[in-house]
């Protein structure tokens, strides 16, 4: 099964629901407001597609903890991220030891099959 990580009122959330429900994909969500990820689960997810795909370094809370002008290490930015889940780009998508990050339905097609 499927597990689709974020929040549950963002617009790319909605529209991946709306993807998954339209293919008949099974999924459970994780509500990272509910139920945020641990240390070593976001450490996983890191590892496996990289810092800079998984933060979402265009959104709000990005810009209203002022990150921009701040020059923070791979490890400073790690404990931001840790801290501040809604930073996580969305929707992750996680399937065995696969992760996929982002809104692309082309992208959803390859990673269910």
């Amino acid at each position: 099964m499927i597990k689709v990580y974020g929040i549950k009122n963002c617009n790319k959330m909605r529209d991946t629901f709306a993807w998954l429900d339209e293919n008949d994909v099974k999924y459970a969500f994780i509500d990272l407001k509910k139920e945020p990820l641990s240390d070593e689960k976001l450490a996983d997810f890191v590892e496996k597609v990289g810092l800079d795909v998984i933060l979402n370094r265009r959104g709000m809370k990005w810009r209203t903890l002022g990150l921009k002008d701040k020059n923070l290490d791979d490890q400073e930015l790690f404990d931001q991220l840790l801290e501040h889940q809604t930073m996580i780009k969305r929707p992750v998508l996680e399937r065995d030891e696969a992760i996929l990050v982002g809104y692309d339905e082309d992208a959803f097609e390859s990673f269910i099959d």
